[in-house]
């Protein structure tokens, strides 16, 4: 039995986990300079790495936007992941500001380059990019520019990608997976049936009861749960408890 000491702790929002955790900077093509993190497991090698590309900075997306967050927090203990998280261009976060100005999802192309160039410099495994809402512009516009094992896309809202962007994604072998929330206030399951359309090789999986900011521990648990089960399946179902009930 375990002392009051040791007893699991419950995961929610503020825990944070074990992890290395390293402030890290990201050099773009066109001279800027990137603030972020790198978050990777405790004494072993990551299986697989999640490059996060976050919200829109213009209406408060940073890299501290709270499922990035959660991610970093959580998941190099619970599913053996690195995980990256950045500001964009002209974003400001508690880490600081990342040089330049908000370029409408266009010159963050280099953004995402300067992510991927990191991961490749640093021998990270298995790149995933994970974009929530203006992210998963960014990830769909300019993915394929570069070798990754995956993509997963959260609340997309189809607002900067075009139909022949979505195109493209006909042509990879990787896996890519949309969430959709029934009550997203830009691209609900209807609706995003009929743009994904043109994509068919795009997995839609509509979340009952989802919002686009994912509010609330149970839609972070469902976002993560799904992230895990696309990256590392072994490692579900995640516990809800640290350290893990069967671990003490």
């Amino acid at each position: 039995m375990s002392s009051p000491e040791s007893a699991p702790v419950e995961i929610r929002a503020a825990v944070e986990l074990p992890a290395v955790r390293e402030e890290v900077r990201l050099h773009t093509a066109d001279g800027l300079t990137l603030v972020g993190e790198l978050a990777t497991p405790v004494g072993g090698e990551p299986v697989a790495t999640l490059v996060t590309l976050h919200p829109l900075p213009t209406a408060g997306g940073f890299m501290d936007s709270h499922i990035i967050r959660k991610a970093a927090a959580r998941l190099p203990a619970l599913a053996n992941l690195a995980v990256l998280r950045f500001n964009t261009r002209g974003t400001t976060s508690p880490r600081g500001t990342s040089d330049g100005s908000f370029g409408e999802g266009i010159s963050e192309r280099e953004d995402v380059a300067a992510a991927m160039a990191f991961v490749a410099q640093r021998g990270l495994p298995n790149p995933w990019l994970v974009g929530w809402s203006f992210g998963t512009e960014l990830a769909l516009k300019y993915g394929l520019e570069h070798d990754i094992a995956g993509a997963i896309l959260l609340s997309p809202p189809l607002h900067r990608t075009s139909a022949e962007e979505l195109r493209r994604w006909n042509d990879v072998t990787v896996p890519v997976v949309a969430l959709i929330p029934e009550f997203d206030d830009f691209l609900r399951p209807d609706a995003a049936a009929e743009r994904f359309a043109v994509a068919p090789k795009i997995a839609r999986i509509d979340v009952e009861g989802g919002r686009h900011l994912w509010v609330g521990e149970s839609q972070t648990r469902r976002v993560l749960d799904e992230i895990v089960a696309a990256v590392n399946p072994s490692a579900l179902p995640l516990p809800t408890t640290w350290p893990p009930a069967d671990a003490v």
